[in-house]
């Protein structure tokens, strides 16, 4: 019995610190489903499994929708909130809307990003993140989804189009108006979408310099994946054509603005096409990233990128954009879960939910 009063005590906190955590002046309730799409063939699956791109949809739902709290883990103690949402709730009527794509980082899934696809929502936004195949944790990771990373931004441009033709969003959905927001490899892929041309060779030579960081050593999966690569690349054919296509520019011309967090890896990109770049890109990152250091990453983005913006979270590690961690989850999921000392996980995603909505206000018009 006394266990039991313990795990619904447990619950009680855990649903109000969610309540505190995606309060605001939301105007619209938030729905949230999630779809399967099929792009056409052929398509580069990157080794994975899986030959459909899964995603999550936040959008702004009726006003009789019934919003609930939104967790990853065990139904009873979970690891992570995700906010609050209406399951499969109908969509608000209205004039079109706004898109935003949402890239995760390395090895992540679409939830990741709930909270700012839910607070985008809230505010008259559609926005819609997939699980990118061969670099996502919902089933093993591959060379190619690691090595040919610049074909994450070939999945959100099918997403775009899956979005058109979908049956509830192609008709809500103001295709004049598309952006794109995404964390570390996720932040990647935006600038590729928005010009950005990946030299692999640079992030080598990066890493074999002086100047080299933790990018280089602080994933020690990527390292593998890496070493797995140099290999495939001697050895495999088919594998070394696909790869020698990373000099492709990737711009999406329906993307017309890009929002960055904790961007990397960033040496890859050449500076002639971050300096090409001709559509708005703000930048967001923390002051103590330890996977992707701002000096080689935000910042250097900040000062090649034409009339970008940046903005630098004091003390904020890497995965201050992920998702809010319980007190159950930050003993469990420690990397993601855990902040340098100061850092207020809410706090910065609130902040960094005002920066994308005034950015894609003003940009997506």
């Amino acid at each position: 019995m006394i266990g039991k009063i313990w795990i619904r005590l447990l619950c009680l906190i855990l649903v109000a610190a969610s309540d505190v955590a995606y309060a605001g002046d939301a105007v619209f309730k938030v729905g949230v489903t999630t779809r399967d799409f099929v792009p056409a063939e052929p398509y580069d699956w990157r080794g994975a499994g899986t030959h459909v791109l899964r995603a999550m949809i936040w959008y702004p739902a009726v006003s009789d929708a019934r919003e609930q709290p939104q967790w990853i883990g065990p139904p009873l103690i979970p690891f992570v909130s995700t906010g609050r949402a209406a399951p499969d709730a109908a969509p608000a009527e209205g004039p079109r809307r706004p898109l935003v794509l949402l890239s995760h980082g390395f090895g992540g899934i679409a939830i990741d990003l709930a909270w700012l696809g839910a607070g985008l929502a809230a505010h008259g936004f559609i926005a819609v993140a997939i699980d990118h195949p061969g670099n996502n944790r919902s089933e093993d990771r591959t060379v190619d989804g690691y090595a040919l990373k610049w074909l994450r931004a070939v999945d959100l441009g099918a997403v775009i189009d899956a979005m058109r033709a979908d049956s509830t969003f192609g008709d809500r959905i103001d295709l004049g108006r598309i952006g794109a927001a995404g964390h570390s490899y996720g932040g990647y892929t935006v600038i590729a979408i928005a010009g950005g041309i990946t030299d692999p060779d640079r992030t080598e030579a990066f890493c074999r310099s002086p100047a080299a960081d933790a990018l280089c050593t602080s994933q020690p999966d990527a390292t593998e994946l890496r070493q797995k690569s140099e290999i495939r690349l001697t050895t495999d054919p088919d594998f070394r054509q696909r790869y020698s296509f990373a000099g492709r520019s990737w711009r999406d011309q329906r993307v017309r603005a890009v929002f960055a967090m904790a961007p990397g890896p960033v040496p890859a990109f050449t500076p002639e096409s971050l300096g090409a770049i001709s559509i708005p890109v703000a930048i967001v990152a923390g002051s103590a990233d330890e996977i992707a250091p701002t000096a080689s990453g935000a910042e250097a983005l900040g000062k090649l990128i034409p009339h970008a913006t940046l903005k630098l979270f004091p003390y904020a590690g890497h995965f201050v954009f992920f998702d809010t961690c319980t007190a159950v989850g930050r003993l469990v999921v420690r990397t993601a879960c855990r902040d340098p000392d100061g850092t207020d996980r809410d706090a910065v995603h609130a902040e960094t939910i005002g920066l994308a909505l005034d950015f894609f206000t003003a940009n997506l018009r």
